[in-house]
Formats: C-alpha cells, sequence, structure tokens
C-alpha cells in the first residue's frame, strides 16, 4: 500500500475501495467462485467486484469470445456486427428494451437515461430517493448515505450532495422521497407533477440495505408516471439479468419507460446500457440527444456481452436459476444460524443479491429504517468471516454468481456460525 500510494491518491482508484479494514487488499487471481490476495490467501468470493461478475471470475467462454476479437481488432470509430448481435440479444429478454444503446459504466448510463427523460418530457425535475446510489456523477450523487441530522424531515428530505466540489444549484431539478411510500410520492406529484420528467429508482433498495419494495410500491410510481406524463426509470445496474433474466422489472411484472444496466450483463467487462421504450429512445437517433463515448460498443466488450447473454439465457436460464438456488441456501441458513447464535440477524433481497445486518428493528423499508443497524457488530461479523476465507462486501451486501457451488455453500455457512459467535 505505501508503494500505492506514492503514485495514486490514497493508493486507490476509486474511493469505494478504501472501506477494508484495516487497509485495502491487492488480489492477485480469481476463477470461479474464488479469488487470492496478493499474499496467496484463497477466499470464496461474495463481493464478485461489488456486482458485474454474476458468472464468476473469468467465465470460459467469455474470456475465449475476448480472445477471439483481440486478435481483429480492439476499435474502429464505427460499428461492428457484434454489437448489431449484442443488442438483439439484449431486447429479446428485457421486457422494456424496444432499443439499446451501450456505454461502458452504470454512472454513464443514469446520465443518459434523466437527459433522454428532460430531452422528451421538457420538464427538468427528477425524483429521486433517499440511500439510492445512481453513480457518482454530479446531477446523480445526491443523498447517498446522509448523515441523518443534516438529512431534514422525513416527510421532505433535503438534497444533499454526496461529495465536495458538487454544484449546489443542481439541487433546484431534484426532489428528493424517502422510498416505499407512495403517499408522499403522491403529495410530490400533486405539487410539482408538470415539473417531472422522471422517477429515479432502483426496483430494489440494493445498494442501501437490499431493500425489497412494498406490495404495490413500483405499481403506484408507475401509475403516477403514467398519469403525470413523467417518465419512470429503472435503475437495473445491479438488478438487471441477475434478478431474472429480464431483470426486476420482469420479476416484479412492473414495465418502466427506460432502464439503465452494466453490473452483470458482460461477465466482468466494462458495459453499460440504457434501454426504453423506442419513442423515447429514437430521440437518440435524432442526433438531437446526445449520447456518445469512444469506447462505447468497443467490439471486445460487445463480443463478451454476447457470450455473457447466451450462457445467462442457454437452457430457460439454469445457471441462474442455480445461483439463485445457491442464494436461498445461504438465506436461509445465514438467519438460522443467526437465530441459534441469539444474533438478532436480518437477511434480506433476493438470493444473488442479499444484506445481511445485526438489528432488533422488526421492519427494515427504506434508508432512515436501515440506518438502525449495529454497523460495529458486522464488522466483528464480516473481520471473522475474512479470518475464515470468506470475503465479503464490509457494508453488508453479498453477491452469489453462477459459479459458486454447494461445496461453496457448507464451507460458508460452517464459517458463519464460527462468526456468529466470534
Amino acid at each position: 500500500m505505501e508503494r500505492a500510494r506514492r503514485t495514486c491518491p490514497g493508493g486507490i482508484h476509486s474511493n469505494v475501495r478504501a472501506n477494508w479494514q484495516p487497509t485495502p487488499m491487492f488480489y492477485d487471481r480469481g476463477q470461479g467462485s474464488r479469488v487470492w490476495d496478493a499474499d496467496g490467501n484463497e477466499f470464496i468470493d461474495y463481493v464478485l467486484a461489488r456486482g458485474p461478475l454474476l458468472l464468476g471470475h473469468s467465465p470460459g467462454p467469455v474470456i475465449e469470445a475476448v480472445k477471439r476479437q483481440l486478435d481483429r481488432g480492439l476499435m474502429y470509430a464505427g460499428q461492428s456486427v457484434l454489437e448489431i448481435e449484442a443488442a438483439e440479444r439484449f431486447v429479446k429478454l428485457v421486457p422494456c428494451a424496444d432499443l439499446v444503446r451501450f456505454s461502458n459504466s452504470g454512472s454513464e448510463a443514469i446520465h443518459a437515461a434523466m437527459r433522454l427523460a428532460r430531452a422528451v418530457t421538457g420538464r427538468t425535475k427528477i425524483v429521486r430517493f433517499e440511500g439510492h446510489y445512481h453513480g457518482w456523477f454530479d446531477n446523480a450523487f445526491w443523498n447517498y448515505a446522509p448523515p441523518l441530522n443534516q438529512a431534514g424531515p422525513r416527510e421532505s428530505p433535503q438534497p444533499r450532495p454526496v461529495s465536495r466540489g458538487q454544484v449546489a444549484s443542481d439541487a433546484e431539478n431534484l426532489i428528493v422521497l424517502p422510498w416505499n411510500d407512495l403517499a408522499l410520492a403522491e403529495r410530490a406529484f400533486a405539487a410539482h407533477g408538470n415539473a417531472i420528467a422522471a422517477v429515479l429508482t432502483e426496483p430494489i433498495m440494493c445498494n442501501c440495505g437490499a431493500i425489497m419494495p412494498r406490495p404495490g410500491y413500483l405499481e403506484g410510481l408507475r401509475e403516477l408516471c403514467t398519469r403525470h406524463g413523467s417518465l419512470l426509470i429503472f435503475d437495473e445496474v445491479i438488478t438487471g439479468f441477475r434478478v431474472s433474466l429480464g431483470g426486476a422489472q420482469q420479476y416484479f411484472g412492473v414495465t418502466p419507460d427506460l432502464a439503465t444496466f452494466a453490473k452483470g450483463m458482460a461477465g466482468g467487462f466494462p458495459v453499460s446500457a440504457v434501454a426504453g421504450r423506442r419513442e423515447y429512445m429514437e430521440e437518440f437517433g435524432t442526433l438531437t440527444v446526445t449520447h456518445a463515448g469512444t469506447y462505447n460498443s468497443n467490439p471486445p466488450c460487445m463480443a463478451a456481452t454476447r457470450a455473457a447473454l447466451d450462457m445467462l439465457s442457454a437452457d430457460d436460464g439454469a445457471l441462474l436459476k442455480h445461483a439463485h438456488a445457491m442464494g436461498e441456501q445461504l438465506m436461509t441458513g445465514i438467519k438460522a444460524l443467526g437465530r441459534a447464535a441469539g444474533r438478532d440477524v436480518h437477511v434480506r433481497g433476493v438470493p444473488t443479491a442479499f444484506f445481511v445486518s445485526f438489528n432488533d428493528r422488526e421492519e427494515i423499508v427504506d434508508y432512515r429504517t436501515s440506518t438502525t443497524r449495529d454497523r460495529d457488530a458486522y464488522g466483528r461479523f464480516w473481520t471473522a468471516l475474512q479470518e475464515r476465507g470468506i470475503r465479503t462486501i464490509p457494508e453488508g451486501l453479498w453477491f452469489v454468481s453462477t459459479a459458486h457451488t454447494q461445496a461453496d455453500v457448507d464451507e460458508t455457512l460452517a464459517a458463519v456460525k464460527e462468526a456468529m459467535g466470534a
């Protein structure tokens, strides 16, 4: 780490990686469900690069597809058949996707979706929710984890930038609400409906607790947007292709106007997408709404996308069904082991992306109720797992891949049993 700090601020290239204690770790290689650090220590990996490795580390068909393309070329400042084939597979799987545009990161896809929503509606305000993460760009990096003493009243949270250097005036175009409260969303539309371009939401609050939507909540947002001429945008950067082959929109049966995707769609390669209804997406094609990028749809990443989507959709989604089965066992096992140890453990979310926390609150429904968790207790649990060769995200989110096996689950639950008493 000292060597890294001599050339890189903080020794890292993404501030999120600073959370590992006592110091950010360095890794040497990964294969399947396992990862090895620079000292040769082996871990069962539930971090999965914070989500992109839905197929596990170095999935064979994806790697081979990319290798073949590398021999043919990297980028042309033009189109390739690969991007057509990747797009055809994508729109076949995703309910809202009449058309799709590829880019490189989730932050870029969110930026494009917000711009498009404002362009097609002629409005400026975006409704967003406390505790939802929509990338680190200035217009979206608000109210992710505000201190409660600075967040304002629950009924009308104050827009809070996350980083120094953000422009305060961006708050004028944001309406911040607590999630899972349809009455407050209705109130916001009653007051500002003619100015609201879009509602931007994670369909599952993955980044801050893996909190599920209350029954009828997503349907209610859909109805409000339709009634007021606003667009509903699902941030499926995490849920896309992970919750089901068609994402959370297929899982819940609620179709947004636009949706963004990234983690999970390309076997770990840097690809994102904004997709949606033809009448909106065609605005990019008019060239009056700009969506651009030198690296967009580069052939190696399109080869990865095509191969990854083929793997996921093969045999009626058999690989994803396997991942869900492994995750179900983990969720059930962690709950049972927590109860047996006399711990107030919460396990919530979906089998391929769930959250573990310790708190005595019966119901966790939004950002503010999620802050009741005992971070110190989870920190001790996390450290105990790390010492036993189980790698998880420090905040409490667990990702499960198609590469995890029954042996991995058994070994993990044995470590969880010991860690519950640590």
